[in-house]
């Protein structure tokens, strides 16, 4: 079993930054790790990846202005969510994919950006 526990998530007014934390149970190096997020009413969206060798993919919508990271030391993930827009607000979940344990989601944290 792997816990991912989230947070970071804040009310910020459209052109702020914001940065997500995921800490993990489990050496988040050796499995490929992601962002989602989820809008009222709509499905979840994979917004940002990065693999065990560290090859990232962002979402056309993000790219340019989120960067995906991780900290070795502390077995965190981050979102850094810079020029936010109205758009982005949403409910952001950490995803972890880790061969033969497989697929693990947090609880989530919202991030609402106001016009």
């Amino acid at each position: 079993q792997v816990q991912l526990v989230e947070s970071g998530g804040d009310l910020v007014q459209a052109g702020g930054s914001l940065r997500l934390s995921c800490a993990a149970s489990r050496n988040i190096f050796t499995g490929t790790m992601a962002w989602y997020r989820q809008a009222p009413g709509k499905q979840r969206d994979l917004v940002a990846s990065i693999t065990d060798v560290g090859i990232t993919n962002y979402s056309d919508a993000v790219k340019g202005r989120f960067t995906i990271s991780r900290d070795m030391f502390i077995n965190t993930l981050h979102l850094q969510m810079n020029s936010l827009k109205p758009e982005d607000t949403a409910i952001y979940y950490c995803n972890a994919e880790f061969k033969n344990l497989g697929i693990y989601w947090g609880q989530g944290t919202q991030v609402t950006v106001s016009s």
